[in-house]
Formats: C-alpha cells, sequence, structure tokens
C-alpha cells in the first residue's frame, strides 16, 4: 500500500499513508505536467465525485440486496435506512461541492477547456452504473438515450474501458432498486390482508375502490363549492377534477386492474402512523429523500455549468446545459412521487380493518 506499510497482519505497523495509499492517490493529479491551480481544482474536483460514487454504488447494492430477498426480515429495514441517508448525505455534499466548481471563473475554465478535449462528464461509468443500479430505463432518458451505446464505442479503445463496459452490461442484467422497492411493496398486509393468501384479491380491490370512491367525492364537493360561488369557467374546473379523479384510477388500477405494490404504498401512507407500519413508511420516505438529493445534486451541476460556460456545445458534443436541464427530471421512484397526489385526510380513509394486527386497535378495527 505505497510506501507507508512495513509488514504485520494485524496493522500495527501500517501508517496513515500507508493505510489510504496516499502516495498513489497524491500522485494522480498530474503535478508534473505544470499544470495550473485551476485545472489541479477541476481534477480532484471530479476525481471526489467518482470517489464518492464508489461508496454510492456499494450502499446501493446493499439496500437492494436487503429489499430483493423473498422475506425481509423487519430487522433488516432499519439497516436499508441507515444505508439511504448515508447515500442522500453524500448526494448533499456533492451538490454542495460544484459551488466549489463555481470559483473557477468562466476564464479560468476556457484557459485549459481544451486540453479536455472530447472528455466529458457524461463518460463516468460509475454515474450510468448508479442510474441502472437504481432503475432509469431508457425511455425516462433524454431521448430515450441507450445508456451503453457510447461505452460500447469507448470499449475497443482500451482494456480499462472493455472492462467499464462489461461492468455496466452485468449490471443491467441485475435487479434493479426500484424493482426490489415494488416486489417489497406489493407484499404489503393491506386491510389485515396478506398477499398471495385466499381472498387477498377482493379485500385489496374493496380497499382501492372505497379509496377512490372517496378521492372523487372530493373533487365533485369542490365543483359544487365552487360553482355555487359563481366561479368562472367552471366546466373547466370540473374537467380538472374529473382528470384528477379519473388518474387516480389509472394509478391504482392500471388497465382495470389492482397494482397491489401502488395499494401498498398508498395504505403504508394513509396509515403511516400504525406500529408496524412506522419503519416501512420511514424507508419509502428515505427513498424519496434520496431522490429528491439526486434531482438538486443534478440541478446544482446545471447552474454551475451555465454559470461557467453559458449555453456552449459541451465538450464531448452534448447540448450541455439544456442536456443537463433536462436530466433534473429524471424520476425513478414516480410512485413514490405520484401516491402523493392522491392521498386523503385522515377522516376520509376507508375504516381500518384488523387494526390489531398492525399493532393498534382503533374504534373501527374489527
Amino acid at each position: 500500500m505505497g510506501g507507508g506499510y512495513s509488514g504485520g497482519a494485524s496493522g500495527s505497523n501500517r501508517t496513515y499513508g500507508g493505510y489510504l495509499s496516499l502516495h498513489e492517490l497524491l500522485s494522480l493529479q498530474r503535478d508534473a505536467e505544470g499544470i495550473s491551480n485551476d485545472e489541479m481544482h477541476f481534477i480532484v474536483t471530479h476525481q471526489t465525485f467518482e470517489l464518492w460514487f464508489k461508496q454510492v454504488i456499494r450502499e446501493l447494492k446493499e439496500i437492494r440486496d436487503i429489499l430483493a430477498t423473498e422475506h425481509v426480515p423487519e430487522a433488516q429495514i432499519p439497516k436499508a435506512v441507515e444505508h439511504l441517508g448515508r447515500v442522500t448525505e453524500i448526494f448533499r455534499l456533492l451538490a454542495n461541492q460544484w459551488k466549489v466548481m463555481e470559483t473557477l471563473t468562466p476564464q479560468g475554465f476556457l484557459a485549459f477547456r481544451d486540453e479536455l478535449g472530447s472528455a466529458s462528464g457524461f463518460e463516468s461509468y460509475q454515474m450510468r452504473e448508479m442510474e441502472i443500479l437504481l432503475g432509469l430505463e431508457h425511455v425516462g432518458r433524454v431521448s430515450d438515450m441507450d445508456p451503453l451505446a457510447h461505452f460500447r464505442k469507448l470499449a475497443s479503445r482500451s482494456e480499462a474501458d472493455a472492462i467499464a463496459l462489461a461492468r455496466l452490461e452485468a449490471t443491467l442484467e441485475e435487479t434493479t432498486l426500484v424493482s426490489s422497492l415494488t416486489t417489497w411493496l406489493s407484499r404489503t398486509p393491506i386491510m389485515g390482508s396478506f398477499y398471495g393468501s385466499e381472498g387477498d384479491s377482493e379485500v385489496v380491490e374493496a380497499y382501492v375502490d372505497a379509496h377512490l370512491s372517496a378521492y372523487s367525492s372530493i373533487g365533485e364537493a369542490a365543483s359544487a363549492r365552487m360553482e355555487a360561488q359563481g366561479v368562472d369557467n367552471i366546466e373547466a374546473v370540473k374537467a380538472r377534477f374529473e382528470a384528477a379523479s379519473q388518474g387516480a384510477r389509472d394509478f391504482l388500477k392500471p388497465d382495470g386492474d389492482i397494482n397491489r405494490a401502488r395499494a401498498g404504498l398508498l395504505f403504508i401512507e394513509s396509515y403511516r402512523e400504525l406500529p408496524l407500519l412506522a419503519w416501512p413508511r420511514v424507508l419509502v420516505d428515505a427513498v424519496v429523500e434520496l431522490e429528491e438529493s439526486m434531482v438538486l445534486f443534478r440541478t446544482h451541476h446545471a447552474r454551475m455549468v451555465e454559470r461557467i460556460i453559458g449555453r456552449r456545445v459541451g465538450t464531448g458534443g452534448s447540448s450541455g446545459v439544456d442536456y443537463l436541464d433536462a436530466t433534473t427530471k429524471y424520476r425513478i421512484f414516480g410512485d413514490l412521487w405520484g401516491v402523493r397526489t392522491i392521498l386523503l385526510k385522515p377522516e376520509l380513509l376507508p375504516a381500518l380493518q384488523n387494526g390489531e394486527m398492525y399493532g393498534f386497535a382503533g374504534e373501527d378495527a374489527n
């Protein structure tokens, strides 16, 4: 481990520099080439991003593997939440790291920009690996982009690029975090009914229909109230409420069939005060918080680039800021955001059935 280690399996003779491989690490910034402080700053910042990306990938795999098991022990959910919290804090840190990049003036960057050639952050294979691991699909990307297309071209240039491509291709074959989360949500006990148990479909459908009925009644009551108040364009208002009700139906019953994962998510969010649902709703919140931190990371990136190079074409030939702005619209865990649109206030919720099973027996539990 580079100069600071003199042997010993216990590590007792290991130095700080040896343990961290500092001699190797600090030789990777190309000082010998006589680069400027500005270029050094640019290199260090982006190398730091990649080191954190490496950690994020490990954390995401740990979370994915916990949720992908057929029966997730309750004791494992806090562990998944812990890893989610770490990834969220990493992305918050990285979002703030763009502020350090903003100390680079436009002229300071232009002084060495040509040294980048066609190199682009678009070629960060770890960023692509994170997106694939999370579950970002082709259809969700800018222009339905194939995330591996560019890396297939690079693979012919060097062995290292070929290894990176192989790694990305392997990740494409793995279970994604969004898939494992969806499977976990689908097993949520709803109104005391377990997934796959006798009569489960009927119980879940009755619950979903009751929720949809209550949600529609909100729009109907609001429309009637506004019409009585003489609100202009009342027909347009009614159409909006009807579209909202139809959106709720499409969300919970796409193609007319119950989506049990979404129904489970709705149940967790609606009855989140129940003890048995405490950790599941914390987990759901943690995933939303993670994606929010990633959106903010991308947003800060776009604004930093715009501040330094304006609307120039990117070094790799991309549309630059326009491309980065488009990526801020990425939503991998869309259901977790979408369910918030159709939530009801507590007094309108369908009466809880078998409440004692969730560690809480309310007046309506039976």
